[in-house]
């Protein structure tokens, strides 16, 4: 299993969810080169330079900035970058819930795991499988290092998965580029529809992922084993760095209770919606810091340019 990358908490309402973020993504290659001379095969070095000057500039002298005009930069120092990054925060924070098919795939920028601590997996499975039920998904916003990110909450098989989005202003609008109109506009025929059509008939099938590989990719593997095993060179094995702490929580958590404060706090009628499933889960019920009542955080905004 992959290394999680974040420890926090699902923040549902009054309901937190203990959960772990592991990446649910693969580069689509892992191959990499490095440049090297081809006279005597010696790495290539590069070096910062002053660009007047063409002197060699140690890293204690670089600074940041930004370019605000052609050829015009503001100097941004380390207080300016601290003071703007977001508050390290363990909480992934859903403020609604909307339908999948409004959110363009456009938005879609990087997927992750979200796997539940030890001993909370009631309410991990409670989020999960209201989100089938209802068809919805969650939009939340969640600071990973150093950046606050725009994310989706959502159900895949017994997966939550949680995907992080770009933000409206980092996708271009249709307007800003020249694209065809009505296709009576340029002479498409109803005739060729329905041949078009018929052909995406012809070639419909199910969809499976694993039937697509990155055919480029597996021939270069063959050709660096065959030169490897031509050349004598010897491989190497990393050490296996061991598997995470894992973090403690308890399971024990009257979810009915939260729920129905959650209601009552968000303007909803709780305890119409739940007086039958009262009736018959009328035993008390312990808390504990799995799920607890807490007075909602807010992250810090990020700022747009």
């Amino acid at each position: 299993m992959a290394r999680p990358i974040w420890s926090g908490t699902i923040s549902f309402g009054l309901l937190n969810v203990p959960v772990q973020l592991v990446t649910a993504e693969r580069s689509s290659s892992e191959i990499s080169f490095r440049m090297l001379d081809g006279k005597d095969k010696k790495p290539i070095k590069y070096k910062r330079v002053n660009a007047d000057t063409g002197e060699e500039v140690p890293w204690e002298r670089i600074v940041k900035a930004y370019e605000y005009e052609k050829n015009n930069y503001v100097v941004i120092d380390d207080k300016d970058l601290k003071a703007a990054k977001p508050e390290a925060a363990e909480t992934i924070d859903i403020e609604a819930f909307v339908d999948r098919a409004d959110i363009s795939p456009m938005y879609f920028e990087k997927p992750y795991y979200l796997v539940p601590a030890k001993k909370a997996e009631k309410g991990y499975v409670l989020l999960r499988d209201v989100l089938k039920r209802t068809k919805m998904v969650g939009v939340a916003r969640v600071v990973l290092r150093t950046r606050q990110y725009l994310a989706l909450l959502m159900p895949e098989g017994d997966a939550l998965v949680l995907d992080l989005l770009r933000f409206a202003d980092e996708i271009v609008p249709q307007d800003e580029i020249s694209l065809p109109g009505a296709a009576k506009a340029h002479r498409v025929t109803p005739r060729e529809l329905d041949m078009a059509e018929k052909l995406i008939e012809s070639m419909h099938t199910e969809w499976q992922p694993a039937d697509y590989r990155d055919d480029f990719e597996d021939r270069l593997h063959k050709m660096i084993d065959r030169r490897v095993k031509e050349s004598g060179d010897a491989t190497v094995r990393l050490k296996d760095e061991g598997k995470a702490p894992e973090h403690s929580a308890t399971n024990v958590v009257d979810f009915m209770s939260l729920l129905q404060q959650s209601l009552k706090k968000k303007g909803g009628k709780g305890d119409r919606a739940t007086a039958a499933a009262k009736d018959d889960d009328a035993k008390p019920k312990a808390r504990s810091r799995a799920a607890t009542a807490r007075p909602r955080t807010r992250t810090a905004t990020r700022k747009r340019s």
